[in-house]
């Protein structure tokens, strides 16, 4: 019966989507867009000597350069006009919302509504040219200071630079909220995904290039994708996992009708850092090999030593990464969920906890509740970012995926299947509309 019923609603929404017209452009929209990012990524900046420019990137690929290689789809590695990626945008935002916590003028302009978020989000437009500007500067003057990388060095190749580079980051900042508008939604977070997933078949084609020369074997490749399987199922159980405070409404009467009261849920995420908590771990632990790359020959044997202790596998590594992860999931829960403000709203709107006073306690035992599964998120998430370190530094298998790429590539699965499904449910909807418009005209 259960295969049956399986079998029916899979049928029903093949059904639904070949008759979902507004869909299918949405998703065609998004693959072109997406098709237009990955063209970028191979088009090179001027001024640039791509042999010397390979050279130096190899020295420095294991710090932070190579992280944000990554999620920048390989366009660091060939200096392209997406060199910057999206990363200036989602530092802009999580300023933002910092600042809104601690500024008052920020903070009423997000209670504000819609209005509110036009005004936030422009000046996280302008945080973004701000933040894109330093860094391409920053990138043009390092650039200079590599060996023959730059052919003619100097303030036309400095401006040169930081004109394109912040035009390519303001040009994919406008593509995702196309993409979000007018695509299949989550637009920032799909180009993240797209630079993530581009370079998996070339780590796959290098892995089983491995084990057909015979550096890895067959049993551990075998053991590392039904690894894999099992990780990504143990995400996806987790990102779903809510803790559910059940709310009450009283009886009410409006005019001469007396309504009944009814009662809903507040869900609370496991995970509500998301992924922001490996990121930005991962970039402060990769800082010093990020400097060391760039210091080679200078003689430092401090910061020598320093990079080779935090160096991938290494017990200090695994230790300061996992109090990171942890430190930084509490930081960010208590920046983007404020539990008086939650409790404040259910009071405005008469809910209240059963068996919870409304108000300030209200407010104590959501933030008790957090508390308490923010605890399990935490763990969770250095769990799933430690263990492919573990597995790096015990089989020598060259995961392409770490920990946070692995996250944010389930996490970007999950919410545009939703995003679909919720398409879909739309359509429906307005089929079901139409359908009754009509009987009502023939009536």
């Amino acid at each position: 019966m259960a295969s049956a019923a399986e079998q029916l609603a899979s049928n029903l929404n093949f059904s639904a989507f070949a008759k979902a017209e507004e869909l299918k452009k949405r998703i065609w929209f998004t693959l072109g867009a997406l098709l237009v990012y990955r063209l970028g990524t191979y088009i090179p900046m001027p001024g640039i000597n791509p042999e010397a420019f390979a050279q130096a990137f190899d020295q420095a690929q294991q710090g932070i350069i190579g992280m944000f290689n990554m999620f920048a789809g390989g366009a660091v590695e060939r200096m392209a006009i997406f060199a910057l990626g999206i990363m200036p945008y989602i530092s802009a935002s999580i300023i933002m919302q910092l600042m809104t916590t601690v500024v008052p003028t920020l903070e009423q302009l997000k209670k504000e509504g819609e209005q509110g978020r036009k005004v936030i989000n422009q000046y996280t437009r302008y945080g973004t040219v701000i933040l894109a500007a330093f860094q391409a500067y920053g990138i043009a003057v390092g650039l200079e200071g590599a060996t023959n990388v730059v052919t003619d060095p100097g303030w036309f190749f400095r401006a040169s630079t930081v004109i394109t580079l912040v035009g390519g980051t303001m040009f994919l900042m406008w593509l995702g909220e196309q993409i979000t508008s007018r695509g299949i939604g989550n637009g920032i977070s799909l180009i993240i995904f797209a630079g993530i997933v581009a370079g998996l078949p070339s780590a796959v084609v290098q892995t089983l290039e491995l084990g057909r020369q015979g550096s890895l074997a067959t049993g551990i490749i075998l053991a590392v994708i039904i690894l894999a399987v099992v990780v990504i199922a143990f995400i996806v159980f987790m990102e779903r996992a809510q803790r559910r405070l059940l709310i009450q409404y009283p009886k009410r009467q409006m005019g001469n009708r007396m309504f009944e009261g009814n009662t809903s849920f507040l869900p609370l995420k496991l995970n509500t850092a998301g992924v922001i908590p490996p990121i930005f771990a991962s970039s402060l632990l990769l800082v010093p090999a990020t400097l060391s790359g760039f210091g080679q020959g200078s003689g430092n044997e401090w910061l020598t030593y320093i990079t080779a202790a935090l160096g991938h596998g290494q017990p200090l590594f695994m230790v300061f990464y996992a109090a990171m992860i942890i430190f930084f999931c509490f930081f960010y829960t208590a920046i983007v969920f404020n539990p008086s403000d939650t409790a404040d709203n259910l009071k405005k709107h008469g809910g209240f906890i059963p068996g919870i006073r409304p108000g300030e306690r209200t407010a104590q035992y959501i933030d008790h509740v957090l508390t308490r599964i923010t605890v399990v998120g935490a763990l969770y998430i250095t769990v799933v970012c430690l263990l492919p370190e573990f597995l790096i530094s015990a089989t020598g298998v060259p995961f392409y995926f770490g920990g946070t790429s692995l996250l944010i590539v389930v996490s970007v699965t999950m919410d545009t299947v939703s995003q679909i499904q919720g398409h879909l449910l739309a359509h429906q909807y307005e089929g079901l509309v139409k359908k009754a418009k009509l009987r009502g005209k023939r009536r």
